[in-house]
């Protein structure tokens, strides 16, 4: 028999933990990195269609690097899913780097894979988002090779 009480209090905590989430990186800048203890257990892995990355101290300076020259950058979730254990969170990132679009603010869609330790942290984070659509077609040459072999794909 499903206890509806404890089945929604699962989902309240749930739902709080990825707004938790989304806040916090609409919130992070260079200038509060310290700030990701907060969020994320000292063993934290993090993965991402370029990187592994395991413990707190690797993912800072991860973030270090990725946000020293960042212009913006604003996520807006767009579907979520979960228990108390793991999260699922599908979003919309609106980002601007110079390195990237000529600085013009660009949209990426993608997904987060959260599971949280028993101390409410994160200690597995894992995004999946098409790297084609994040940089290679913004650079000129890159981007024109990637369109036509998409292009030859979807012939085939």
């Amino acid at each position: 028999m499903i206890d509806f009480a404890e089945h929604n209090a699962q989902s309240t905590q749930t739902s709080l933990r990825l707004q938790q989430f989304v806040d916090f990186y609409n919130a992070l800048s260079a200038n509060n990195l310290n700030h990701l203890s907060h969020l994320y257990h000292q063993d934290v892995v993090f993965v991402d269609p370029v990187h592994q990355i395991k413990g707190l101290q690797g993912l800072r300076n991860y973030f270090e690097h990725a946000y020293e020259r960042l212009n913006s950058c604003h996520f807006t979730p767009v579907q979520q899913a979960g228990t108390v254990e793991h999260g699922f969170i599908s979003w919309r990132m609106s980002l601007s780097h110079p390195a990237i679009n000529k600085g013009e603010l660009f949209e990426v869609e993608g997904c987060s894979q959260l599971r949280w330790h028993q101390d409410g942290r994160i200690i597995y984070h894992r995004d999946y988002y098409d790297l084609t659509d994040m940089v290679y077609r913004h650079i000129p040459l890159l981007g024109w090779l990637t369109a036509k072999v998409k292009q030859k794909m979807a012939q085939d």
